[in-house]
C-alpha cells in the first residue's frame, strides 16, 4: 500500500516545482522531502523524477502516478473532514418511547425537522421492555422508560415525572368507587399496572384492575380515550396521553386527592458515546417534558 505522507510529498513536490519551497509548504527539511519521494520510488519500483542536477522533469510513471494521485490526496482529505465532522442538527436520530411520551415529544419532534430538514427524525412507540432491548443491543440512540433498566448496557436517568390520571365520560362529577365499579374498565398494555398505582393509592377498596368489569382493551395509544368518550368506561392513564386526545369533550380527566406520578428515564448505551445530533434532540426532549 502506497504510504499517503510519501504521496503528499511528492504531490506537494510537483505542483511547487523546487525541493526547498516544498519543504517549507510541509514544514520538513530539504533532505526530508528527497527522502520521501525515493522511499516513494522504492516502493513502486521505479523513478518518478528525471533528475537534472538541481532541476527535475517526471518521468512517465511519475506523471501517471500525479494524475491519480490528486483524486486520491483529495478523497482522503474530504474523508478526514466528514468524519471529524459532528454537526448538531444533520442525521438520523432513532428514538423509542412508550405511546404516552411519543404522544407529547413526537410533534415538537417533527417541528424541530421542520426547522433543520437535515435532521433526521426515526420515532418508534413501544413498551419499556422493547424499548430497554432495542437500547440494550444499539438499534436506537435515545429511549424514554417509565421504568428504570437493570440492565448493565443500559445507562439511566431520571428526567421528568409524568401524573396518571382517572379518566371518565364526561358526564362523571364524582369517580366514587361504586360509579368505577358501574363503568368497568377499559384496559390497554399498561392498564393494570397503571390502574395499581394511581387507584391503589386512592381508594381502599382497591386491589387489582381485575375487580372491575372489562368493557375493553386497545393496544393503540391514540384510541384508549375513544370507549371511554362514548361512555362505556374508564381509564387510567399518563397525562400526556390525555392531553393529545382529540375529542376532550367526551372525557373528564379527574385529579385525585393522593396525586401518582411515574418517573421518566433518558435511557442511552452506556458504553457509547452520543453525537451532537443526538444531545440536541436530548436537550429539547427534556425541555418539552418539563415545560
Amino acid at each position: 500500500m502506497i504510504n499517503t505522507t510519501w504521496l503528499r510529498s511528492f504531490c506537494t513536490l510537483v505542483e511547487v516545482g523546487h525541493f526547498t519551497r516544498t519543504a517549507e509548504r510541509l514544514h520538513m527539511t530539504q533532505s526530508g522531502v528527497s527522502q520521501h519521494v525515493r522511499k516513494l520510488e522504492e516502493q513502486l519500483g521505479t523513478e518518478l523524477l528525471v533528475r537534472q542536477g538541481k532541476q527535475f522533469s517526471l518521468s512517465g510513471a511519475g506523471e501517471k502516478l500525479y494524475a491519480e494521485a490528486q483524486d486520491i490526496l483529495l478523497a482522503l482529505s474530504n474523508l478526514e473532514q466528514t468524519v471529524g465532522e459532528d454537526p448538531p442538527y444533520e442525521g438520523t436520530v432513532r428514538l423509542m418511547s412508550p405511546g404516552s411520551v411519543g404522544l407529547k415529544l413526537y410533534p415538537h419532534l417533527l417541528s424541530l425537522q421542520s426547522k433543520h430538514p437535515k435532521l433526521i427524525i426515526d420515532y418508534r412507540f413501544a413498551p419499556n421492555p422493547d424499548v430497554e432491548k432495542a437500547i440494550a443491543e444499539s438499534t436506537v440512540d435515545i429511549g424514554f422508560m417509565t421504568a428504570k433498566s437493570t440492565l448493565a448496557e443500559v445507562s439511566c436517568t431520571p428526567i421528568a415525572q409524568e401524573s396518571l390520571l382517572l379518566v371518565t365520560p364526561a358526564t362523571v362529577e364524582e369517580p366514587d368507587w361504586e360509579t368505577l365499579m358501574t363503568l368497568g374498565f377499559i384496559d390497554h398494555p399498561d392498564g393494570s399496572h397503571h390502574a395499581g398505582l394511581l387507584l391503589g393509592a386512592n381508594y381502599t377498596e382497591f386491589q387489582h384492575s381485575s375487580l372491575f368489569p372489562r368493557k375493553g382493551f386497545s393496544n393503540q395509544i391514540g384510541l384508549i380515550l375513544e370507549p371511554v368518550s362514548l361512555g362505556l368506561g374508564f381509564a387510567v392513564l399518563p397525562a400526556h396521553a390525555v392531553e393529545a386526545f382529540e375529542k376532550s369533550e367526551g372525557i373528564k380527566a379527574h385529579r385525585l386527592s393522593h396525586p401518582v406520578s411515574e418517573t421518566l428515564y433518558l435511557s442511552v448505551p452506556r458504553n457509547r458515546s452520543l453525537q451532537a445530533r443526538m444531545n440536541t434532540v436530548i436537550a429539547e426532549a427534556k425541555r418539552w417534558l418539563n415545560g
